[in-house]
């Protein structure tokens, strides 16, 4: 056998390098968002994830469970880098009402928009039980809770209303999604947002 023939044989048979559980699990959700930003939402489920990972279908199971637990991981690692994101802008900002302000309302449509049109699905998708309803709405309370730490400071009662958090968290939602849709451009939906904030925290002054 020729040294050439040899080296190709080596090479054919040369086992692929095992993946750890933690880059496997991120490589499977890497692919699980390109598959929904190609396809929709309603072309993932577990085996076409496995089928494009070029896994087998126990690997995806025994990572995710069910199409329910691979959304929930999807939407926890949107909000962990949402997160994140806001965390790294918050400590490099001036400690004024106007600077914490525009870091929300940045920080909060940028990350919706980085995920582009796929995130809305996703979200819509959690809708569909009660069991990722409860998923989404756990975030967003840890999230508007963050918000309240942020703003309190700048409050006469120290403190900023639960319902007026609701409200400005219906403004962001529908703000980012207009401007990932084109209805408006990314830094209107960042302009009426932190006036939206700065108006929240004004009136909390007044009262």
């Amino acid at each position: 056998m020729s040294s050439t023939s040899a080296n190709n044989s080596t090479t054919r048979h040369k086992p692929r390098k095992r993946l750890s559980r933690e880059d496997r699990y991120r490589q499977l959700v890497d692919v699980a968002w390109q598959m929904v930003r190609g396809q929709g939402t309603e072309a993932l489920s577990l085996g076409s994830l496995a089928e494009q990972a070029g896994v087998t279908k126990p690997v995806v199971y025994d990572h995710f469970g069910t199409r329910s637990g691979l959304l929930i991981a999807l939407y926890q690692d949107y909000d962990m880098r949402q997160s994140a994101v806001l965390d790294a802008a918050l400590q490099a900002s001036a400690p004024t009402l106007n600077d914490k302000a525009a870091v929300i309302a940045s920080s909060y449509v940028d990350c919706v928009l980085s995920q582009g049109r796929e995130i809305s699905g996703v979200i819509s998708a959690l809708a569909g039980s009660p069991e990722l309803e409860q998923v989404k709405r756990d975030y967003n309370l840890l999230f508007l809770e963050k918000c309240r730490d942020i703003l309190a400071p700048f409050c006469a009662s120290g403190t900023v209303s639960t319902v007026s958090l609701w409200g400005f968290l219906g403004a962001a939602e529908a703000l980012s999604y207009a401007a990932a849709t084109g209805e408006i451009t990314q830094e209107q939906a960042k302009k009426e947002l932190f006036d939206t904030i700065v108006a929240m925290v004004a009136r909390h002054v007044s009262d």
